[in-house]
């Protein structure tokens, strides 16, 4: 078992799960990082890293890819896209994939949370979701959503999700922290 102290979280510190995974890594004593850039307003400031332009654009991802592989149409807008490459830097850093979402029929996960998911699947990193619709965890296993009971077991880590957390994603948060660590 990993301790607490050994781990490093990479988010984005968003309000909701973002901020949850926060909240959850100081109250267990893991190390944080919230990457975020310029003028993005973020809930959860502690060790906000704000990306420079040129850390950005090594995140920056063909919108025609990131709408192939999420199965849905993205545009060009600045801020969509900044917010897809400061997600990129988020998963390149953190070995292990956690989100709380919804998985879609087609596999993805709903909203920006999914391309976390997909950036996951693509660098072939363990991923997990806790689906709070159906209010389990899934583990992406052999190419499909298996249930699963995942423990944080990577010195690096990320937590994406969702902004409208329910007290079950919230639940799910703090449960997977305590099935790793152990009593807070």
């Amino acid at each position: 078992m990993l301790e607490a102290k050994q781990c490093t979280l990479y988010s984005g510190g968003l309000k909701g799960a973002e901020s949850a995974f926060g909240e959850a890594a100081e109250k267990w004593g893991v190390s944080e990082v919230n990457f975020t850039f310029e003028g993005h307003a973020i809930a959860r400031e502690k060790n906000a890293q704000v990306l420079s332009e040129e850390e950005l654009v090594r995140g920056d991802i063909s919108m025609e890819l990131a709408s192939k592989m999420m199965h849905r149409t993205y545009y060009g807008k600045t801020k969509i896209r900044k917010v897809l490459q400061v997600i990129f830097h988020m998963v390149n850093k953190g070995h292990q994939v956690f989100a709380v979402g919804t998985i879609l029929e087609d596999n993805t996960v709903k909203g920006g949370t999914g391309w976390a998911v997909e950036l996951a699947r693509l660098f072939n990193r363990p991923v997990s979701v806790f689906d709070q619709e159906k209010s389990k965890w899934f583990s992406w296993k052999d190419g499909s959503w298996k249930e699963d009971a995942p423990k944080i077991e990577h010195e690096t880590f990320v937590g994406s999700g969702t902004r409208n957390l329910t007290d079950e994603g919230k639940q799910a948060i703090e449960k997977l922290f305590n099935d790793s660590f152990g009593p807070a």
